[in-house]
């Protein structure tokens, strides 16, 4: 939010509606600006974040200069400070989830490559089925995470845009200056610009969060198969073996699947915490009424789960344990007799292959 502001003094300074020494003095402000939490929380109360949060930098500001701190959040609304402080937050949480979807399916890719030619049983409705490759099935999850890498970057480069429209979301504080002092704002932050402010249209951030909760799912669809995958009964994979991870308190035999099961929590949650920013998208008239102001909190949990979930997943299969000859024995002992035909799971392998690498 402090960042914001500083942006908003120079932004209007560059168009000739605020002394450059006094924009300069602002900036130097928001930089070094130091805020009293609890307070903000307590003052929050009483209906936005914002009104306590302007009035104390504006009293940092007053200190250096009475002059520069009349100009403190001039032309600016409470939800374009809060919206765009919540956006370039936003910003690097989709730039580290993004990494890490390209390690999920990084390490996806190579099981696929691997195990392209290794046997395994199908399994459908719990049950076995036909022998199919253990790649064949990676490459199904590998499928799932250049679809779910594909949708959050789309969502998230629609997202975070630059919130700014002033109290009524037409700019009408700065004039015909006002698309000027926008274009100019949206570049100090490195934030695209929108022509039209977003105060009261949510789609996008509803957009970004289900395809954070699919992202999440597809997580946890993963760590479904591998925990199943883990059970000492099956013993056909498991999670790569480490220190203090997958123990249990009482029963030091046990080896639990600690990261699917992260990842399984995460899966549970997401679909929740979408449907609140599905919900908010019904605000009335130009500034809603409980809608937009918790979806800070919505976001915060659903970039935090779906991140957990898929680096759980990452960790695991980047050093997931392959047992091939438990596979060949359950193929053996359940499908006796089977001829090992897997049809066109070659082509499917590579056309999986061939789509990861696209993205």
């Amino acid at each position: 939010m402090a960042r914001f502001e500083g942006a908003l003094a120079r932004a209007s300074a560059r168009e000739g509606l605020l002394a450059t020494a006094h924009a300069e003095i602002i900036s130097r402000v928001c930089e070094r600006a130091q805020f009293d939490a609890a307070a903000l929380a307590q003052e929050g109360r009483t209906g936005t974040l914002a009104i306590p949060f302007v009035k104390q930098l504006t009293a940092q500001v007053a200190g250096v200069s009475s002059e520069a701190a009349r100009h403190v959040h001039a032309g600016a609304t409470s939800q374009d400070v809060i919206d765009t402080g919540a956006v370039l937050c936003l910003k690097p949480a989709c730039a580290r989830t993004d990494q890490l979807i390209l390690r999920l399916g990084n390490a996806a890719a190579e099981l696929t490559r691997r195990h392209a030619r290794t046997p395994t049983a199908a399994r459908t409705l719990l049950q076995p089925a036909l022998p199919v490759t253990f790649g064949w099935k990676a490459a199904v999850w590998l499928s799932m995470i250049a679809r779910s890498l594909t949708a959050t970057r789309s969502a998230a480069a629609g997202a975070l845009l630059l919130q700014f429209g002033g109290p009524s979301g037409t700019l009408s504080s700065f004039g015909e200056r006002g698309p000027a002092v926008m274009v100019a704002l949206a570049e100090e932050l490195e934030l695209q610009a929108t022509p039209v402010p977003w105060h009261s249209a949510r789609d996008r951030f509803a957009r970004l969060g289900a395809e954070l909760a699919i992202l999440a799912g597809v997580a946890g669809k993963i760590g479904r198969d591998v925990s199943l995958l883990m059970q000492p009964e099956v013993g056909e994979a498991a999670e790569g073996a480490k220190a203090g991870r997958g123990g249990s308190s009482s029963m030091p035999h046990k080896r639990n699947p600690a990261l699917s099961m992260l990842a399984l929590e995460a899966a549970q949650r997401a679909p929740g915490l979408a449907a609140t920013l599905l919900a908010q998208l019904t605000p009335e008239h130009e500034r809603g009424l409980g809608q937009w102001q918790s979806q800070w909190f919505t976001l915060r949990e659903l970039v935090c789960a779906s991140a957990s979930g898929t680096a759980a997943m990452a960790d695991a299969l980047e050093s997931l344990e392959v047992n091939e000859k438990a596979m060949r024995a359950s193929l053996e002992s359940m499908l006796p007799g089977q001829r090992l035909e897997f049809g066109s799971a070659a082509a499917m392998i590579e056309a999986a292959l061939a789509e990861w690498a696209a993205t």
